[in-house]
């Protein structure tokens, strides 16, 4: 406490409680579970920007910003690049009135909207792809052949036609 003391004395209370409510680079990447490296990527790419620096010369971000940084966490993990980011989150600016500010938006959103089902449909298929394999695999696991892996040329389980093709990748059959 005497430590805040000290703060408020030399900064003001306003000051004080500003401080307390920003948070420093390793608070946002832990609490966007991501890492040192990845805030100070983005805020060299100018996708983040430090409220201020304390007095040792500590980045500060505003909790708006760490809702920024999960944003834009998210669209990568859903596959957007850099740039597309970039272009998303200046969009507004860019735009000059709210309707085309709006137009702008929209076309980007209704392209990742697609894009994001799409790759969902992949993951969907390839879940369904992997889930019979498991299925295979636990068959597997029950096979006593003392001449393994050659016995896997002569298994009626490998050579149906519906054993799944993530089945014949990873067995090499």
């Amino acid at each position: 406490m005497a430590g805040l003391r000290g703060k408020t004395q030399t900064m003001g209370v306003s000051d004080a409680r500003e401080s307390l409510a920003l948070l420093g680079t390793g608070d946002m990447a832990r609490l966007s579970e991501s890492t040192l490296r990845t805030v100070r990527f983005y805020e060299a790419e100018g996708l983040l920007q430090p409220t201020r620096r304390s007095g040792g010369g500590r980045r500060l971000f505003s909790r708006r910003e760490l809702a920024r940084l999960r944003f834009i966490l998210d669209l990568r993990e859903a596959g957007l690049s850099l740039q597309e980011i970039k272009d998303a989150l200046s969009a507004k600016d860019a735009a000059g009135d709210p309707q085309r500010a709006a137009e702008a938006l929209q076309e980007r959103v209704d392209a990742q909207l697609e894009a994001i089902a799409a790759r969902m449909a992949r993951l969907r298929r390839l879940r369904g792809e992997l889930a019979a394999t498991q299925a295979v695999l636990d068959e597997c696991r029950s096979c006593d052949a003392e001449d393994f892996p050659r016995a896997c040329e002569r298994c009626d389980l490998m050579r149906d036609d519906t054993l799944p093709r993530a089945m014949r990748v990873l067995w090499g059959t």
